[in-house]
């Protein structure tokens, strides 16, 4: 009879929440990619989500956690099981008839059993990302078949084409100047020693190695262990199989087999540094073709105690593990030199990408983040071609005088203008922008430069010409140009125009916090020389021509930079900001409104030298704020509420669970990435489900733990947040005292917010 890993031996022990209700968690509590007992929140409310899957999206890192052998039997059997599992021989004969029949199309229309790893929208949107990135393969892979060190030549391309992907993907996503926490090392076997190619090359050994590991640095050793690889990269004489341009059933047996291995090493490492267990990436590579495999699922499910490891393994892929294969494409070309830009090798570049996320957690410039100046390269490209030639050149253009979908001859003026319009999308240090403010007239600011660590090129930093010594925010609006309107980019209107609404409101209503932006000015920008506008709301030929322009106060840095450059924050440091923006969110529930977009790009940092305490934390971005049931909220699939994210709506209590989510973030919880509303949902329920929020923040601090078991009393109820008792807490353990920190000015309000839900979580205590 079938043994898996004992129950008793898994953690299922309830967790008690402050309230005195339970949550319990068993592993294993999905049966047939349906979860049967949603996780139940403090007020007996749901969160459910809508995916079918087992938590894992579909390219990315899976969500549920690591197996971990809680008593020292299940380590040591487990231990045990994994020396048993060497012969790669007899684990293909198990499963290779298999992987056959998953991969055979019996017609040209049939697809295969295996899902690929990465849908292609997103392997696009990739390509996008990496357009202005380098990769340079400088060890060209061996293109004679006659060379007398082929086999050292190719490792030797093999190492440099890793070494390329993992420095260009380093430099864009994570960090620019950091050193690379990765290298490239090749083993003869599993369980053998790593060794450098040179190294294998000098004595002799070249020939038995089996692949190449991206490994993970452990301080300043170079020697790597199984545990340290954040992925291995098969190379075989051929990949392909014989009935067509796909991958051989024995080779993906062989990635299988690998990859299996990687994830007990991972359940039975000590770092403490990944991020994610349960999937990996095996690639398969030879001189000429590629293909990528990932291998997920819940070990806890693996039969460690059969007496056939092999047919244990086999029936655990068959069963229980995800299984993604890869289409098989070209990865060098004839001469030797990689393929960057074509499916096969962004294929391998995507895996490199999530296998470093599994160690090292999201980057700082996401994959959509890094595509979207794609745009801006393309609306560029555009005006250039449409200047490029000789002054007399005949190209269709529509003017703005109404003569749509005429073919008319630029003249010598026009080209000027509109190379003066491709020129000017950035704004440069120095220059003067005069800006029409209905309410103050015209007022006069300097540029000084753009915002550091925003990948906004439209955030700059001004001062007041009447005013030099205080630093300001200047937000530029959507580019004023004679394109289509699908070249508007309507983020931008929601930085300027909505967020002046959104001021303007909270100005009018009297709400005035330090721990909100101040307005200084906002309108449009008038430009030097005639302006040949018709009407006065109208717009002439110059490319700054009534373009929008908004000017806040203060100007700090954004979180999501400090966290990338500093790390996580310390519990006074994490307090502080939990409070500061507390107070920002009751200041303006004052109004009637909601932010709808906290996230750590829009939470901004701030010196504060007057006062005993170093630093500030003010929300930005008001833009999306909800001010009527009809306003919609941002979609974050990593920070926004499970409210929002379902119903595209926010509770009373949706900020609060924000702003929980950003703490969880500072403080160093694991956020992974997210492809889908249903994966982020998964992963929020699965969260709470095992209190891994909570237990991450009571790492930093108690008082942070049951501010987090409060919200989640709350989450998608209609009761609003109790800020007062809360606020007064939070000062308490920054400043000492309930009275000091509480410093958030608002001009008198008659309306006070109604106590209707109870507060839980302890007295006011310290972190």
């Amino acid at each position: 009879m079938k043994q898996g890993i004992g129950r008793g031996d898994l953690d299922t022990s309830p967790v008690q929440s402050l309230d005195g209700s339970f949550r319990k968690f068993i592993s294993g509590f999905l049966q047939n990619g349906v979860d049967l007992s949603p996780a139940q929140s403090l007020d007996e409310s749901f969160r459910k989500s809508h995916s079918a899957q087992l938590g894992y999206s579909p390219s990315g890192t899976a969500s549920s956690g690591k197996f971990v052998p809680v008593s020292r039997r299940v380590y040591k059997v487990l231990k045990e099981y994994k020396k048993k599992l060497i012969d790669f021989e007899i684990f293909n004969q198990s499963l290779e008839d298999w992987i056959v029949e998953n991969t055979s199309c019996h017609s040209a229309d049939e697809e295969p059993n295996f899902p690929s790893p990465f849908p292609i929208d997103e392997i696009h949107e990739f390509d996008l990302a990496l357009e202005g990135v380098l990769f340079q393969q400088l060890f060209r892979m061996p293109c004679s078949p006659f060379s007398d060190d082929l086999i050292e030549d190719e490792f030797l391309a093999l190492e440099d084409f890793f070494h390329a992907i993992i420095n260009g993907l380093w430099r864009t996503f994570w960090h620019k100047s950091r050193p690379l926490p990765f290298f490239v090392s090749c083993p003869r076997n599993l369980g053998s020693k790593f060794y450098t190619v040179e190294k294998a090359i000098s004595r002799g050994k070249v020939g038995e190695l089996q692949g190449l590991g991206l490994i993970s640095r452990a301080g300043d050793e170079l020697h790597a262990r199984w545990d340290q690889v954040v992925q291995f990269a098969l190379f075989k004489p051929s990949i392909l199989s014989e009935d067509g341009l796909k991958l051989s059933a024995r080779v993906v047996c062989e990635a299988l087999f690998y990859g299996l291995h990687l994830l007990i090493s991972r359940s039975l490492s000590k770092i403490s540094t990944i991020r994610n267990y349960d999937s990996v990436f095996v690639l398969i590579l030879d001189s000429k073709y590629g293909g990528v495999i990932k291998l997920g699922g819940d070990l806890s499910q693996l039969d460690i105690n059969s007496a056939n490891p092999y047919q244990s393994a086999v029936d655990w892929m068959r069963n229980y593990a995800e299984v993604c294969v890869s289409p098989v494409d070209r990865i060098w070309n004839k001469l030797g030199n990689a393929n960057w830009r074509d499916l096969g090798t962004l294929q391998i570049l995507l895996a490199t990408f999530y296998s470093i996320i599994q160690w090292h957690g999201l980057p700082r410039h996401s994959i959509t983040s890094v595509a979207s100046d794609h745009g801006l390269r393309l609306q560029k490209r555009w005006m250039e071609c449409r200047v490029s030639e000789n002054e007399n050149t005949v190209v269709p253009f529509e003017q703005s005088n109404g003569h749509a979908g005429e073919i008319v001859e630029l003249e010598q003026m026009d080209i000027h203008v509109y190379k003066n319009q491709a020129s000017r999308l950035k704004l440069r240090p120095g220059e003067i922008l005069i800006v029409d403010d209905q309410r103050q007239g015209q007022k006069s600011f300097q540029v000084q430069g753009s915002l550091v660590g925003v990948i906004n090129r439209c955030l700059y930093t001004a001062v007041s010409i009447d005013h030099p010594a205080e630093l300001l925010t200047l937000y530029v609006g959507a580019h004023v140009s004679n394109l289509e309107q699908s070249w508007e980019d309507m983020s931008l209107w929601y930085q300027v125009q909505r967020q002046t609404k959104v001021l303007n409101i909270l100005k009018s209503q009297g709400i005035s916090s330090k721990y909100l932006p101040e307005i200084i000015a906002s309108g449009r920008i008038l430009h030097n020389g005639p302006c040949k506008k018709e009407t006065p709301g109208g717009r002439c030929d110059h490319p700054w021509c009534g373009t929008p322009v908004l000017l806040t106060s203060p100007v700090g840095e954004q979180l999501s930079w400090i966290v990338a450059r500093d790390g996580r924050f310390s519990s006074e440091e994490a307090l502080r900001c939990c409070r500061d923006c507390l107070a920002a969110l009751r200041s303006a529930s004052l109004a009637s409104v909601q932010h709808g977009d906290i996230c750590p790009e829009n939470i901004i940092r701030v010196s504060v030298h007057e006062s005993r305490s170093s630093y500030s934390y003010i929300p930005i971005s008001w833009g999306r704020a909800v001010l009527e049931d009809r306003d919609s909220p941002a979609v974050n699939l990593q920070f926004s509420s499970s409210h929002a994210l379902q119903h595209g709506k926010l509770c009373p209590s949706s900020d609060a669970e924000s702003l929980i989510y950003l703490l969880y973030f500072i403080c160093g919880g694991s956020m992974e990435q997210q492809d889908s509303i249903e994966s982020a949902l998964q992963w929020r329920e699965t969260s709470w489900a095992k209190r891994i929020i909570q237990q991450e923040l009571g790492e930093v601090s108690a008082l942070l733990k049951a501010f987090a078991d409060y919200v989640d009393s709350l989450c998608g109820t209609p009761y609003t947040v109790d800020y007062e008792i809360w606020l007064k807490r939070l000062s308490k353990a920054v400043d000492g005292s309930s009275d000091r920190g509480k410093s958030v000015d608002e001009v008198d309000i008659t309306s006070k917010l109604e106590d209707v839900a109870e507060s839980s979580g302890i007295s006011g205590a310290g972190a």
